[in-house]
């Protein structure tokens, strides 16, 4: 225990260091959220990888390889294509474009893009922005809390204290450019911490040859790409389902932040590999490392919530328990923390320059000095992490059985569903219109919680659709509102 307490008093010190630097370099708005736009590839690229997994990613998907097996690699194969769309395709013209309106919001570029002459647009992105990204950070506080609880048997609620704690000061102290700085850091240690464990639990093994027929052994349907139940329309579902997480990646203001923030198009194009590989090496080192510890943790005939936990994300702690010495676990629990909180950091500070500038400063008070409007940046940037905390707390006891995995993705949806179809439409839809973009935003908003909770219930495809899941639908249709009413409502 002493030792996982040092590598994490050494791991929370960096960050503070790297706040306090960070704040050293911050003079304006643009500094406080956009890093002055002087991003290089490593860090812009590294930084938006990191802000895009979160801590769904070490203990939402290795649980999900526990317990699916092989058909958990659909969640891959949904996530380098949506990266590999969203930098080959959508970056360089979204950063042409900001650089042209001299944007540092989204909200900035969408009304200087439609060229509003009212302020319905920045209120709709704005308020749509802050709901899902309090529901989405504090998803990722309870991650914190699971972490502290499951890795170093400390009560739930400390953790979840600890980790809400710290992320806030260094934020406070630097904004974007200490969240930038920090992902870099945050990103390496989940790249080598997600690389390294399945290579040594597969080292770990005695006999090497037998996991696939341990596999078999276990519940033959883990070696299924189509899952339990082989290949049924149910499963279809399912697996586009996973697949359609990857669109969260074209065009989420967390993710697209950093392309506003990044130098310039050559470091899109650099930036765009170290992305793509980052994704694959860990997303499908997260996959395996939940597959070979069902091998390592559980026999034949054994419940994997039972042993793993609910939905198996208790594997990664279990696992590295048995194949790792104290002082590297503290190394992974940073890896943890870094995946949590380099998300709650990126979101923080996107929702607090929607409130800031796109409510107060673009609506109330155009002429606010910006220092003075840094300090209330700061001062927002807290009452939401606190609102995200009040929310998390509120859910831990309301909903105990909750999943990690799924409680991120509904996060992720509302903010995806909301921002991606008009991000996509506006680059590639020359006849896309403000009343569309406001319809699409506002479609994509309200499907969120209806097929979250009202589809599933209705007879017949409400099953279909819950295993669909809400990404898929909500963007689609989001999607077609704001064409058709472009096209022909105008």
């Amino acid at each position: 225990m002493t030792l996982k307490l040092v590598v994490l008093v050494v791991y929370f010190s960096i960050l503070l260091g790297i706040g306090y630097f960070a704040s050293k370099k911050v003079s304006n708005l643009t500094d406080y959220y956009v890093g002055g736009k002087k991003l290089g590839y490593w860090i812009a690229a590294l930084s938006a990888r990191a802000t895009g997994e979160s801590g769904w990613l070490l203990i939402g998907v290795t649980g999900m390889g526990a317990v699916m097996g092989v058909s958990a690699l659909w969640i891959v194969v949904g996530e380098v294509l949506g990266v590999w769309v969203s930098w080959q395709f959508m970056a360089v013209k979204f950063k042409r474009l900001t650089d042209r309106y001299d944007s540092i919001t989204i909200s900035d570029f969408l009304v200087s893009h439609f060229q509003s002459t009212t302020h319905l647009m920045r209120i709709v992105s704005a308020t749509a922005l802050s709901l899902f990204v309090v529901i989405y950070v504090s998803a990722q506080i309870d991650i914190t809390g699971k972490t502290f609880e499951s890795f170093l048997g400390l009560n739930y609620y400390t953790g979840i204290g600890l980790g809400f704690g710290i992320v806030v000061l260094y934020i406070f102290l630097g904004g974007f450019l200490a969240v930038a700085w920090s992902d870099l850091f945050q990103g390496s240690l989940m790249f080598v911490g997600l690389i390294v464990l399945p290579i040594a639990t597969y080292l770990s093994l005695s006999d090497h040859a037998s996991i696939i027929e341990n596999l078999k052994d276990i519940d033959p349907t883990l070696l299924s790409f189509w899952g339990s139940g082989g290949a049924t329309l149910m499963n279809l579902m399912a697996i586009i389902g996973l697949i359609s997480i990857g669109i969260g990646f074209m065009g989420s203001p967390q993710v697209y932040v950093r392309f506003i923030a990044i130098k310039n198009d050559s470091e899109i194009k650099k930036g765009k590999w170290v992305a793509i590989a980052y994704t694959l090496l860990t997303d499908t080192a997260a996959v395996m490392i939940g597959i070979l510890g069902r091998v390592v943790l559980t026999k034949a005939g054994d419940s994997p919530e039972l042993i793993l936990g609910n939905m198996g994300e208790d594997v990664l702690a279990l696992v590295l328990a048995q194949v790792m010495p104290p002082v590297i676990i503290g190394i992974y629990i940073t890896a943890v923390l870094s995946a949590v909180m380099s998300t709650v950091d990126s979101l923080l500070v996107v929702a607090s320059s929607a409130v800031t500038r796109d409510f107060y400063q673009q609506i109330f008070n155009p002429k606010i000095d910006e220092r003075l409007l840094v300090s209330l940046s700061k001062k927002v940037t807290l009452l939401l992490a606190v609102l995200a905390l009040g929310v998390a707390l509120i859910v831990s006891l309301l909903s105990p059985t909750r999943t990690v995995f799924w409680f991120v993705i509904f996060g992720w949806s509302g903010i995806a569903a909301t921002f991606c179809p008009v991000i996509i439409l506006s680059l590639f839809y020359e006849k896309f219109s403000e009343k569309g973009a406001i319809t699409s935003m506002v479609t994509g908003f309200l499907c969120v919680p209806f097929f979250k909770f009202i589809v599933p219930r209705l007879d017949g495809i409400g099953p279909y659709i819950d295993k669909l899941d809400v990404m898929f639908p909500s963007v689609a249709l989001a999607m077609f509102c704001g064409w058709l009413v472009s096209a022909y409502l105008e």
